[in-house]
């Protein structure tokens, strides 16, 4: 006996594009990725091997470690040493094979305050440093860099997931700001209509004649350097929300002037509902998910303003770790050539802006249900 099957005319609208957007492989991927991505964000603490600030001045410019597997010895790399070239001066490394250092997961390590509420020292995975034995000249130490350490010895790889913290969270604040803008002066501008929308329009139009970069780095230039990480970072997240609701205030505006003669929406008016009720509980609600498709294609744009100005050094600056600023250390094309593990973050950033781009395809083609696509 087969189970009964539900004709598409019997859901609603969301079951509509839920249904739809389960279809869209690549779209319900990338929602993984991300998922992924923002999980890695919230446990930064313990799932990053060592802290964000551990340095270690005898490893630096160490190279990646890809980690090996035995069934007798487990999780291990091998052990990183580093020489001094007599005439040129530079460092460079040597693995002894003969020394193993033991990995494992939940292991010991740099201590850290999780969310601000516990302290603990477990890591997800690590160096075991209770199962390492050092050796008698102390040559080797039982370091673990899996995308290699920069110039000051900190470990990239650490570095990168405490700084997937900044770089998306960044985004998704710019986002929630430049919602209220959008939703609210775009929502004015369609319903009152008359000069109100012309003045609102024009504004649209001045903001948008601007380049986009220079006015950022120009915006950002402007930020008092005794400033601290804290302020820098919320600033930041104004000017990219500040410069980025044009958009979406566009698109409400259209809708809002499609929708505001509709017959329910001159019910409502007619009945005395304000023009408020009418703009967010009446007008609104029918074009949610376009909304929602517009907030996620401007996700990515936000991520890339941030990591463009921290980047140039007008945006976020250390002690604070974002994909962007662990990038300033790509700004000589010497070091980049010498040492090609730096350029991990960009990888990071174009899995995360690919991921949201697919996500928004979906959305969009799933926004609309009812349509032959």
């Amino acid at each position: 006996m087969t189970a009964p099957t539900i004709e598409k005319g019997a859901l609603s609208q969301w079951e509509l594009i839920r249904l739809r957007f389960s279809r869209h492989k690549l779209a319900v991927a990338s929602m993984f990725i991300l998922i992924v991505l923002y999980l890695m964000a919230i446990f930064a603490e313990f799932l990053a091997p060592m802290s964000k600030d551990t340095r270690n001045y005898d490893y630096m410019w160490a190279p990646p470690q890809m980690p090996k597997f035995s069934f007798s010895e487990g999780f291990y790399v091998h052990g990183l040493v580093n020489k001094t070239d007599p005439v040129s001066l530079r460092t460079f490394y040597v693995l002894r094979t003969d020394v193993k250092v033991p990995l494992g997961f939940f292991v010991r390590g740099d201590s850290y305050t999780m969310w601000g509420l516990f302290t603990w020292d477990r890591h997800f995975f690590g160096v075991n440093r209770d199962r390492f034995t050092p050796l008698d000249d102390g040559e080797v130490q039982p370091v673990w860099f899996f995308l290699g350490a920069d110039r000051y010895g900190h470990d990239l790889f650490s570095r990168l997931i405490y700084g997937s913290r900044i770089s998306l969270s960044i985004g998704l604040i710019s986002i929630v700001l430049t919602f209220v803008l959008g939703l609210l002066l775009g929502g004015i501008s369609g319903y009152a209509g008359g000069r109100i929308d012309n003045l609102i329009q024009r504004a649209i139009e001045i903001i948008n004649a601007f380049p986009g970069l220079p006015l950022w780095m120009a915006l950002a230039a402007v930020l008092p350097a005794t400033w601290s990480p804290l302020t820098v970072y919320f600033m930041i997240t104004v000017i990219l929300s500040a410069l980025g609701w044009t958009g979406l205030a566009r698109v409400v505006r259209g809708k809002i002037l499609s929708l505001r003669e509709e017959d329910y929406a001159v019910a409502a008016r007619l009945m005395g509902a304000s023009h408020g009720r009418i703009i967010f509980r009446h007008l609104l609600p029918g074009f949610t998910s376009h909304i929602i498709v517009s907030l996620t294609l401007s996700i990515p744009g936000m991520i890339l303003a941030e990591t463009s100005l921290s980047f140039l050094g007008l945006g976020l600056r250390p002690p604070i770790v974002s994909w962007g600023v662990l990038l300033q250390d790509c700004l000589d094309l010497q070091v980049v050539s010498a040492y090609p593990w730096l350029l991990m973050p960009v990888f990071m950033i174009i899995i995360t802006v690919f991921a949201f781009n697919y996500l928004g395809d979906g959305l969009r083609d799933a926004a609309d249900p009812y349509s032959s696509r």
